[in-house]
């Protein structure tokens, strides 16, 4: 016959407790072994072993940040007070630049040389009275910047828009709009003369009006106005010449031109202290790369580190986590 267990006999099991227990104890033994192991590895390695190992750490460190900068949240430092109040100099901020697009790395950290990039579609574009961060496209009469920059200003018109300044009040599409609410200028500031675009005689206070050009936009090219686009059309990568009463595109005869991209125009909020689309130009749309979000850090960058006591006297604590918009 089978041996019937007695049914009343209590079933043995293991505690919850100390089953959580034995894993812990497992998982921890586990890492002293790894941890041991590591370690030996690490003695028996030789000293070009040592290096090539702290080498591929720096580099795996370098793209992982290069790959965050580009897709999801970059920073960025306000160099100058173009945008004050609505940031200042010495602002540093966490910039969203997924929804513009985000990007292939644009730049190798610390070295600031850029890379050729690829941008991916955006959420949006950027919008009337959004803060932007972009590539700048270089000075009036560059076809390329001299140097990797990025530029902070407010959109204050999108591409199709018409726009001016009167008096320092800014009308877009023949309405006012009113000034950023940390936004200022003087009333009895001079009226310094605009230089963009070339031979229209603008100035910073009386600017206008212009229309921003919008991609389909077909522009009469002639003597008059020829200066006034020339630098764009070689930025949209055209060879553009004036031979006497004749101009010519990529080598044919041409009395227009026809826009390829989508522009903005930025202004800043500083309005009287602010070299910006008044003085350089258009800003193409697809050199956005991001819009700001917070102020994580605020000092003064004027003063170098190895005044570091005296620098942190500069710390703006009022500034940290500032909302920008």
């Amino acid at each position: 016959m089978k041996n019937i267990k007695n049914p009343k006999e209590p079933v043995k099991t293991i505690p919850q407790n100390e089953s959580e227990m034995n894993f812990f104890k497992k998982a921890f033994k586990w890492y002293k072994e790894r941890r041991a192991a590591k370690k030996e590895k690490q003695k028996q390695m030789t000293f070009q072993e040592s290096v090539i190992s702290w080498v591929k750490t720096i580099v795996g460190a370098f793209i992982i940040v290069m790959i965050i900068n580009g897709i999801a949240i970059a920073s960025f430092v306000v160099p100058t007070g173009s945008m004050e109040n609505t940031v200042m100099t010495g602002d540093f901020l966490f910039v969203n630049k997924f929804v513009y697009g985000p990007t292939t790395p644009q730049v190798i950290p610390f070295f600031n040389i850029p890379l050729p990039y690829y941008k991916f579609p955006g959420i949006k574009e950027p919008e009337r009275g959004d803060v932007i961060v972009f590539v700048y496209p270089g000075d009036r009469d560059e076809v390329k910047a001299k140097e990797f920059q990025y530029y902070l200003k407010r959109c204050v018109a999108v591409a199709g828009d018409s726009m001016y300044l009167k008096d320092k009040k800014l009308y877009v599409n023949n309405q006012l709009v009113p000034l950023a609410e940390d936004g200022k200028y003087l009333i009895d500031h001079n009226n310094q003369p605009a230089t963009f675009p070339f031979g229209k005689g603008f100035t910073f206070d009386n600017y206008g009006p212009i229309r921003i050009p919008k991609k389909g936009d077909v522009i009469p090219l002639n003597n008059s106005n020829f200066y006034e686009w020339n630098i764009l059309i070689q930025r949209e990568g055209h060879q553009i010449e004036k031979n006497g009463d004749m101009i010519t595109i990529d080598g044919k005869s041409s009395n227009s031109y026809t826009i390829e991209r989508d522009y903005c125009f930025g202004l800043g909020d500083n309005r009287d202290n602010s070299l910006d689309s008044r003085a350089w130009g258009f800003i193409p749309v697809e050199n956005v790369v991001g819009s700001p979000i917070i102020v994580y850090w605020s000092w003064d960058t004027n003063l170098p580190l190895a005044d570091f006591f005296k620098k942190i006297t500069t710390i703006r604590w009022s500034r940290i986590a500032n909302l920008i918009d």
